[in-house]
């Protein structure tokens, strides 16, 4: 029985870690060892209740997890600087490379809201979860939550406004 359920859990890290890291590294500004870290810790936690959750809902159970953990590591350190052995290479115009470019400003736009805004803009938009299971996972009432996501999306708008061009 115990090898049963192991299995069930192997499988079910297999068939969801690409998933589950991008909501990570999402949730975590774009920083893809902290997403790492994160999305283990949060695994650990899943192995230790799967029992318990894995018949119902181990993947909303992981979200909810990945959520509070990261706003609570975003209050508890410092994530500034991160040193390199090498400096990045620098696009060549019409290189291939635009798009993740455009990620990894977007990821680092995500990085300056606030673990809520963050969390609420993430799982609002990219998760495409209700207002109502957005307020579940954040442990906030509904129109907390909605504020939240409402504040980080127009923070979004600003701080990635020199791109954003008028359709008309």
């Amino acid at each position: 029985m115990e090898q049963s359920r192991a299995g069930e859990y192997d499988a079910f890290v297999a068939a969801r870690w690409s998933v589950l890291f991008h909501l990570a590294r999402l949730l975590t500004g774009g920083d893809r060892y902290r997403a790492e870290d994160l999305l283990q810790d949060s695994l650990v936690k899943l192995w230790f209740v799967w029992p318990k959750v894995a018949d119902e809902a181990p993947e909303a159970y992981v979200r909810k997890v990945l959520a509070r953990a990261a706003a609570r590591s975003a209050r508890r350190r410092w994530w500034g600087e991160r040193p390199v052995e090498e400096l990045p290479e620098v696009a060549a115009d019409g290189d291939m490379s635009a798009r993740v470019a455009e990620r990894s400003r977007l990821e680092a736009a995500l990085g300056q809201l606030t673990p809520q805004q963050r969390a609420a803009v993430v799982l609002r938009y990219y998760q495409d979860l209700p207002d109502r299971q957005v307020a579940e996972i954040l442990g906030c009432p509904a129109g907390t939550a909605r504020s939240h996501a409402a504040r980080g999306v127009a923070r979004l708008r600003r701080l990635l406004a020199d791109v954003i061009e008028p359709v008309g």
